[in-house]
């Protein structure tokens, strides 16, 4: 576990360098909207866009922002690479950069922005190197999903618990604080997910380095603009690969 950052030099509260990722596939429709909201709720934070060429203009979108606006920076990719991948971008863009928390989110206003204060401030006051915004807590939810949604999502989150060890709640959760340093530890060219299932392998990873993982309540609600992109398929492929990634020594 790794100190807070240091205290700013008139020996007041921590001062932290927070940034927000936001990995994209077509979210035109709700990323101008996300952003403000990201911005008027920790108006000190940066603003990571990882889009994977998406055919909407979303990548264009976030070019011209990042033209005009010091703390927005995009990474484009050119093509759909994956989840994980998108987010492991980030993660490295959050170490080399020098930032002291990485938050990532889904771009399509199912998490709400209002919360990563709150995950940020958990971060420093219990010392933890991953708060997770979790639907699976007492006080969390999960809104407008259907029956099919939730089973998908419960299978995998039993099945990360299961095979990999894992003891939290919401294993399969986007939206968490990171703490840099913390990310420093892990060897991201190790991960072998570039889907979905990257969110449990860094769980995994970190685990094994002793990191401290905490859970608080988040309200989870289905997507307000586009369309789902978890499938049963991508489930499928998520499980075959946690089965790997169990199989595999600690690394």
């Amino acid at each position: 576990m790794i100190d807070s950052p240091d205290k700013d030099e008139h020996g007041g509260a921590p001062v932290a360098r927070v940034l927000v990722a936001v990995c994209t596939y077509n979210e035109l429709d709700s990323l101008p909207e996300l952003v403000a909201g990201i911005r008027a709720a920790l108006p000190s934070a940066d603003v990571l866009v990882v889009d994977d060429g998406s055919p909407d203009g979303t990548g264009e979108w976030a070019a011209d922002k990042a033209g005009r606006d010091p703390w927005f920076t995009v990474i484009q990719r050119g093509r759909k690479l994956g989840l994980g991948s998108a987010i492991v971008a980030a993660m490295r863009h959050a170490s080399d950069a020098g930032y002291d928390f990485l938050v990532n989110l889904d771009g399509d206003m199912s998490h709400d922005p209002v919360e990563i204060p709150k995950l940020v401030d958990v971060a420093h006051r219990e010392q933890a190197d991953v708060v997770i915004g979790s639907r699976y807590v007492p006080g969390g939810a999960i809104e407008g999903w259907p029956m099919s949604r939730l089973v998908i999502s419960g299978l995998l989150n039993r099945v990360a618990r299961i095979a990999l060890g894992l003891q939290a709640h919401d294993c399969s959760g986007a939206y968490r604080c990171y703490r840099v340093d913390t990310l420093d530890k892990v060897d991201l060219n190790r991960i072998r997910a570039s889907g979905y299932a990257m969110l449990e392998e860094i769980l995994w990873l970190l685990t094994h380095r002793d990191a401290k993982i905490v859970e608080i309540p988040i309200r989870f609600v289905n997507r307000v603009q586009g369309s789902s992109k978890l499938s049963l398929g991508e489930a499928v492929k998520s499980i075959a690969m946690l089965a790997r990634i169990a199989c595999s020594p600690r690394r």
